[in-house]
């Protein structure tokens, strides 16, 4: 049961990562055209932590990874969207 409310928490915050990508990329719009390519960077260490909390089996690193994935991928894709 532990483990599910884990789980749980863990995907609330992935999903909580999306609307505050939204909202950050609605908000620093000059700041996002001039960040790209360390956004992609962030992305991809971001990924490779990910997988390698999964192999580690570490939840809390791997959500952690996981959030900072769906903040930094909504901010590069609201961006790209209005270019």
């Amino acid at each position: 049961m532990n483990e599910l409310v884990k789980i749980f928490v863990g995907i609330t915050f992935v999903v909580l990562g999306f609307f505050i990508g939204n909202f950050l990329a609605k908000i620093t719009k000059e700041e996002l055209s001039s960040g790209q390519k360390w956004f992609r960077i962030i992305i991809l260490l971001s990924l490779i932590g990910s997988v390698l909390s999964l192999i580690f089996k570490n939840d809390a690193l791997l959500f952690g990874f996981l959030f900072i994935v769906a903040v930094t991928s909504r901010s590069l894709k609201n961006k790209e969207k209005k270019s």
